[in-house]
């Protein structure tokens, strides 16, 4: 029997795709959104053979008029920062001078063209920036084959750049295996590939190999179980008398499980030089013919043992570059090469290549531990950090500590690859490394750098419980000798025992911060340094720490004067330590400053964002949005709410993305919005977890306070004062939502005919309030007061609370201040003094959009014989926009260029005139100079 020759198959490139009818709908519809000045993504996802190349193959043939750029991932590859993003990018990079020199410089350097980049995120907004531009002359197709071999930083970029495509007229596909093999394409729509049909498959075989008989035909539609790969290397690897049925099949066919199978059983007919060749080629990973060759000939191979791969319809040539027919073939003939066979293409790869390419292929070739290749793979690290491919960091980190010989080089490097995972957000893989690197380190110092990995990883997937402790257990050993490295631990360790209300630790933490800073103190080089340093005049964190442990002992006139020191001192002089500058940006939500709170975080996030430090940057917007929302700016809220959950989900910051869902349902419980407020709490439940989020008391006071707010709103006054009884007294309730709280019970216990039950939290809340020393606390406190006081006593009472308002801060709880002195003087048959302070109180819940308060101050309006006005909806026209319309509105409002917008929101400048185009009629305006309207000091 003789074989039948490959051209026997038909050349895919010129048939249709049968069965495939909704797929390719799928696909026209990216690119008709595309063609209309819009942008859409879809992720194609399906096994091995199943024809999504094949799609993409079709979709590039289908996109006439528009530019089409295309990449696919490498196995070969993945270790080599940006390889595929600059396969993508190849054809347009003369096209990096229409960029902004920020954007431009990072791009760069992370495609190695120039000086290092900072950050990731930078580099994702280039590249969108750069689709944005091209996208204006033509509509742009981008095809990304096989994502889920794709090097991480590549991926890393696309993804972000995939998420905010909106209004550039771009279209990107995808395709990927399974999301368990990579590439978690979270938030991108997805289209799995069934297997083909019956008749389909059937009509596939009929096209592609026509000589087979119907007996055959279904057989090999039976074992191919609808893959169409399968069915054509089924059909290939059946000689000719078999096919026609001149001979019966046998009883099971060459390839019954595996379509990879049949490409071993073609690779092992080759000859040897050849499978040499195929093997150079499948580790060489880009197709470069002349380095293939070059390897290949120190190997005793040659251009016509290539010749013999493209022959055996393994290899196709296109000019100077070599390609596989398929993936499969490519991964079939690098495992079959075996151990040993691998080594010595590697070896040979590193003799004919040069730069980070030389470098994989020495690490590839290394049989065991090579300190040269480890110091060098270090140095690559660390230059890929710098390109901004924090993420391919890590594993390069990883590769060098295995290769480095002695344990102390091996430690460093793998706290280095720790490090570098928490950085990139990848914080299940990085706790995995530092769980793996401590059995092999015994040296406390990088224990204590996987300590600090490991409790970021905690906090960051909602588990803080038991952070502290490890913490504490690693700052031990190296507190003598590394003072400002201990500082580090401890105030990390502070954040996670208080969100976790371990009080114990926090009181441990105080007493060994304050040895940290004598120890500093003692360390430091110069008497003159010395004296600078005592002389400073305000807190220092290792204060501020202890002042926390005043705080769970039920001291606020000790502590807040601390931490109010502390802030200011941030303030006056911000710290270069980013621990330092967060501490006291949540320490200023403590104290109930809103200002400063509000100042910090603007700043944090100005900087996070001009550095592309986006690791750091939902920490500031969470502050930041807290403080808008207390100012009574909850649209600003909102917008700066979305944009940090879009970083949360990007960098697996779960517990940041619950923190962030209590700021939403907050100001969805001020307005009364049940379904809201519980959607929001309830918004990254599955994500989350119960379980993963018990240990989070914080957050889970402040959820029980917001839906306590809900039933005060609503006017289920008794099962507020439960849930704040509970909350008050439990272990949280030292922390800034449970102890504004207490103010709420106070209310909510007097209206349900319970005032005894309210004193304890009116006296707390007191306490507290005097020793923050903020207007609004003190106003609230005095409305505390008021609403328990004898008749004759709470008239002035009110009129002093509404005093403090007049310094500033918190409109929603002036109006409610406001809303209950009316309701008093009323009661009090003082009608026309009444008057004044509900309509104030009414226009405040109105600019709140808070409809229950606002009906209740109408409701006393009219009872006071007030023509109060309708209610003729919300009345706040930045109600009519969407959280990114208004983010752009507030930020052009202040005279910034749609460029320097995109660039601070790593969005499209076309995305960023799309917006604005959709705002302008919604707001009432018809040009950009009638923003100036909208501008707030506040956003």
């Amino acid at each position: 029997m003789t074989s039948t020759p490959r051209s026997r198959i038909t050349d895919a490139s010129r048939v249709r795709l049968w069965g495939r009818e909704v797929e390719r709908a799928e696909i026209a519809a990216v690119i008709a959104r595309a063609r209309l000045g819009r942008s859409a993504v879809l992720v194609l996802r399906g096994p091995a053979g199943i024809g999504k190349s094949t799609l993409l193959d079709g979709a590039a043939r289908d996109a006439d008029g528009l530019r089409v750029l295309r990449t696919a991932g490498v196995a070969a590859e993945a270790g080599l920062p940006f390889a595929a993003l600059h396969g993508l990018l190849r054809p347009v990079l003369h096209r990096l001078d229409t960029l902004p020199d920020v954007q431009a410089a990072a791009l760069r350097g992370a495609l190695g063209l120039a000086q290092a980049g900072p950050d990731r995120y930078l580099v994702g907004s280039a590249v969108l920036g750069l689709l944005s531009d091209l996208s204006r002359e033509r509509p742009l197709l981008c095809l990304i084959d096989d994502a889920h071999w794709l090097d991480v930083a590549s991926a890393e970029v696309l993804l972000f750049t995939a998420r905010r495509l909106d209004a550039e007229g771009v279209g990107m596909l995808f395709t990927a295996r399974d999301a368990a093999e990579g590439f978690p394409s979270r938030a991108l729509p997805e289209l799995t590939l069934s297997a083909l049909d019956h008749d389909p498959a059937g009509a596939l075989l009929a096209e592609r190999v026509p000589d087979l008989t119907p007996a055959v035909r279904e057989r090999i539609i039976a074992e191919s179980a609808g893959n169409p790969l399968a069915l054509l290397e089924f059909a290939a690897g059946l000689d000719a008398d078999v096919r026609t049925g001149r001979v019966d099949p046998p009883t099971a066919l060459p390839v019954t499980d595996r379509v990879s199978a049949a490409f071993g059983d073609r690779i092992a007919r080759l000859p040897e030089p050849a499978r040499v060749v195929l093997t150079v080629a499948a580790a060489e990973g880009t197709g470069d013919l002349g380095t293939v060759l070059r390897a290949a000939r120190a190997l005793g191979a040659g251009a016509e043992d290539l010749d013999a791969c493209v022959a055996a319809g393994l290899l196709r040539g296109t000019g100077a570059t070599i390609a596989f027919r398929h993936p499969l073939v490519r991964s079939t003939a690098y495992q079959r090469a075996g151990v040993a066979g691998r080594l010595a293409v590697h070896r040979a790869l590193a003799a004919a290549t040069d730069g980070e390419r030389r470098l994989w292929h020495l690490a590839e070739a290394a049989a065991g531990p090579d300190e040269s290749v480890a110091a060098a793979l270090e140095r690559a690290g660390v230059d890929a950090h710098e390109r901004g491919a924090t993420g391919a960091a890590a594993p390069i980190h990883e590769r060098a500590a295995r290769l480095s010989p002695e344990p102390a080089d091996r430690a460093r490097r793998s706290v280095l690859a720790a490090q570098m995972a928490v950085v990139a957000g990848r914080t299940e893989h990085a706790a995995e490394l530092a769980e793996r690197a401590l059995a092999g380190i015994e040296d406390p110092l990088p224990r204590a750098g996987l300590a600090m990995v490991r409790a970021t990883a905690a906090s960051e997937r909602g588990t803080p419980r038991g952070a502290a402790r490890l913490l504490i257990e690693h700052a031990r050993p190296i507190a003598p000798t590394h003072p400002e490295l201990t500082l580090r631990l401890l105030i990390m360790a502070a954040g996670s025992a208080w969100s976790a209300a371990e009080d114990v630790e926090l009181r441990e933490l105080a007493a060994l911060a304050a040895e940290s800073e004598s120890a500093a103190a003692a360390l430091r080089p110069t008497a003159g340094a010395s004296a600078k340093h005592a002389s400073a005049k305000h807190a220092s964190p290792a204060a501020a720490i202890t002042a926390l442990a005043y705080l769970v002992d039920d001291d606020p006139e000790r502590a807040l004067p601390i931490l109010r020191s502390f802030v200011t001192g941030v303030r006056v002089n911000p710290p270069g330590l980013l621990l330092t500058r967060i501490l006291a940006g949540n320490l200023a939500v403590l104290l109930g400053d809103d200002d400063a709170a509000l100042d910090l975080s603007t700043t944090d996030a100005a900087r996070t964002r001009a550095r592309g430090q986006v690791g750091a940057l939902p920490g500031a917007l969470q502050v930041q949005a807290h403080a808008q929302a207390m100012a009574g700016l909850p649209h600003d809220a909102a917008a700066t709410i979305a944009e940090a959950l879009t970083f949360a989900r990007d960098t697996g910051q779960v517990y940041r993305m619950a923190r962030l869902r209590v700021i939403t349902a907050r100001i969805a419980a001020e307005r009364g919005d049940e379904d809201g407020c519980r959607a929001a709490l309830a918004a990254d439940a599955d994500l989350a977890g119960a379980p993963a989020f018990a240990g989070v008391a914080e957050t889970t006071a402040a959820a029980d306070c917001v839906h306590a707010l809900l039933d005060l709103t609503l006017g289920r006054y008794e099962s507020a004062v439960r849930r704040l009884t509970e909350c008050t007294r439990g272990p949280a309730r030292h922390t800034a939502a449970v102890v504004a709280a207490n103010a709420d019970l106070v209310e909510a216990a007097v209206r349900a005919g319970t005032p005894e039950r309210a004193r304890e939290a009116a006296a707390r809340f007191e306490r507290w309030a005097r020793a923050s020393g903020t207007p609004w606390a003190m106003a609230v406190a005095l409305r505390c007061g008021a609403l328990l006081a004898e008749p004759d006593a709470a008239d002035a009472l009110y009129v002093a609370a509404i005093g403090e308002h007049e310094r500033g801060g918190r409109p929603f709880e002036r109006a409610r201040t406001e809303l209950l002195h009316g309701e008093w003087l009323r009661r009090a048959r003082r009608r026309v003094d009444a008057r004044a302070p509900l309509r104030s109180a009414l226009a405040g819940f109105e600019r709140s959009a808070a409809s229950p308060w606002a009906d209740r101050a109408r409701s006393e309006l009219r009872a006071t014989g007030d023509a109060a006005p309708a209610d003729t909806g919300d009345a706040d026209v930045l109600a009519r926009l969407t959280p990114q319309e208004l983010h752009i509105v507030r930020l052009a409002a202040e005279g910034v260029s749609n460029r320097d917008i995109a660039s601070r929101l790593f969005l499209s400048p076309r995305t960023v005139e799309y917006h604005l185009y959709k705002a302008y009629p919604k707001l009432g305006i018809g040009s950009r100079g009638e923003l100036s309207r909208f501008r707030t000091s506040r956003c």
